[in-house]
């Protein structure tokens, strides 16, 4: 009797069970889709987005300073020049992910790609990605970047900054935003430097990660010139009928129930106006 035949049926069979219950090869990025995406880091996808959720660079009122360091760096990295890393941190609602997305629509020729905070760790795969699309120049961004007590994940993303044998891709630029200027809580330093033999060198390990990033642009809360003066470009931009008079009383009076003063609230009671008007933004 012949069992040569049954037997090697069988074993097709098996492979190919096997094949299917393994993990799907990761397909290859159609960088052509669109021109932002965001990593999804278990399925290694980059999901592209039709529109991107920003407002014009000139309606960024208050920020002068970061929006022209921002601008002209990415502008660099955009002709192939050499550009810097970027931390964007400081005071809440103050425009620092507006001013990346922002900054990115000003500058033709870049893909933007936005990876989550607690997908870090995927950062290798993601620049194998980025490092093999030849032609093409990325800004991958992290919005609100920080880490706490007993994260390690920060050490990966050190040594893919600059620190790693293969480091950054050339046609690659990290930028980040934060609150935290070192992406460390003060109190995760203090307790490091209290405990540790050599306090000087723990510390100095924990914060040399912000030391990756060639600018630091910080963000602080607005004066109330600055505030009235996005409300009023808002409410020009959008063409909202309102006499000035009461644009100011009513935008301050929206400052003082939300205990802040900036960009978020200034839009956030554009945002209250203009449905209290029946106009669509």
């Amino acid at each position: 009797m012949n069992f040569q035949e049954p037997l090697s049926g069988l074993i097709e069979r098996i492979a190919r069970a096997i094949e299917r219950l393994g993990p799907r090869a990761p397909e290859i990025p159609d960088f052509e889709a669109a021109d932002a995406f965001v990593w999804q880091a278990e399925k290694e996808n980059f999901q592209p987005v039709k529109e991107v959720n920003r407002v014009p660079l000139s309606l960024l009122k208050g920020i002068d300073g970061a929006r022209d360091t921002l601008l002209a760096n990415t502008k660099r990295f955009a002709r192939g020049l050499p550009a810097n890393n970027a931390l964007l941190w400081g005071a809440r609602g103050m425009g620092k992910s507006s001013l990346v997305k922002a900054v990115h629509g000003e500058v033709a020729g870049l893909k933007l790609v936005e990876i989550h905070r607690e997908d870090t760790a995927s950062l290798p795969h993601l620049l194998g990605h980025l490092r093999g699309a030849p032609g093409l120049r990325f800004i991958l961004f992290c919005d609100d970047l920080s880490f706490e007590a007993l994260d390690t994940s920060y050490k990966s993303l050190k040594a893919v900054l600059e620190g790693g044998i293969e480091g950054r891709p050339p046609n690659v630029l990290f930028y980040a935003s934060s609150n935290r200027r070192h992406l460390m809580p003060r109190e995760m330093v203090d307790n490091e430097r209290s405990t540790a033999i050599n306090p000087g060198e723990a510390v100095e390990e924990k914060l040399s990660l912000s030391d990756r990033f060639g600018l630091w642009i910080g963000f602080h809360n607005c004066s109330q010139d600055d505030y009235l003066e996005m409300v009023r470009a808002y409410a020009d931009h959008y063409r909202l009928g309102i006499k000035e008079a009461s644009l100011r009383e009513e935008g301050l009076a929206w400052a003082l129930s939300r205990g802040s003063r900036s960009g978020r609230v200034a839009w956030q009671y554009i945002q209250d106006l203009a449905g209290r008007l029946g106009q669509p933004l």
